[in-house]
């Protein structure tokens, strides 16, 4: 149900439940947070790329599971899993890539708003569609909204509307709408590769900083000094020096 494909540094996740258009399911949701998990915990991974198999790249949730969980009288797990999946995505210190293949509804969009980097072809689509079932896009505000202004959210939230890849980058959700996904997606590969990890894992603490603070020079000038001062910053220095490539490239 999530395919792995651990090689050249890189993590490949792959969302394949064609059933139901690789809709969030608890065993999906279930297996994807293990499949981060071992990601995560794996020192040879520096990147991690999550898509899905076929024209869609994920519809949200799985809506018959939860009828049936809801016919049951049972409580349905899915939140929480994707609640920790999200998390897992947003607190990776290693960059992760929304390699997204194709189309991508409600809760699919909450994993492209996880991503570091999100990248689609320009035949996709994209949708909150909660709206127009009675639902609100709770849990997938929390990755969605910050890459948006509040008027482009308020809109597409609040409307529903199916809409392409080229808006999708224009309010933030993706990155690039691109006509050769793969070559896009392995040109950001090789740029992530040549990035130090403890570096690269600096980034994202650093931006929310900068974002929770104002102003934030203190705390940025510490970081600072002490990414010179670390072994990884000389080693940079060094191989700038020397002109090498350093020896994590």
């Amino acid at each position: 149900m999530v395919n792995r494909d651990f090689s050249g540094g890189v993590a490949r996740l792959t969302l394949d439940s064609p059933h139901n258009r690789n809709a969030l399911s608890t065993p999906l949701l279930t297996e994807l947070g293990a499949g981060l998990d071992a990601a995560l915990g794996d020192d040879a991974i520096r990147v991690i790329v999550l898509s899905g198999e076929g024209p869609v790249f994920c519809s949200g949730a799985d809506l018959k599971e939860q009828r049936q969980y809801k016919e049951r009288g049972e409580e349905s797990p899915v939140a929480d899993l994707l609640v920790g999946a999200l998390t897992k995505v947003l607190d990776s210190p290693k960059p992760v890539v929304a390699r997204v293949n194709g189309h991508a509804r409600a809760g699919g969009l909450g994993l492209i708003g996880a991503a570091d980097i999100a990248i689609a072809p320009r035949a996709a689509t994209f949708g909150f569609a909660e709206v127009r079932l009675g639902l609100v896009p709770a849990v997938i505000a929390v990755t969605c909204v910050p890459r948006m202004t509040e008027r482009a959210a308020l809109e597409l939230f609040l409307t529903g509307e199916t809409f392409d890849a080229a808006r999708a980058a224009e309010v933030g959700l993706l990155n690039r709408a691109v006509d050769d996904l793969d070559a896009e997606v392995g040109r950001y590969l090789g740029m992530l590769r040549l990035g130090g990890p403890q570096a690269l894992a600096a980034i994202k603490p650093m931006l929310r900083t900068v974002r929770e603070q104002a102003p934030a020079f203190d705390a940025m000038a510490e970081l600072s000094t002490r990414t010179f001062a670390s072994e990884e910053g000389q080693e940079g220095l060094r191989s700038f020096a020397e002109k090498r490539k350093p020896h994590w490239a």
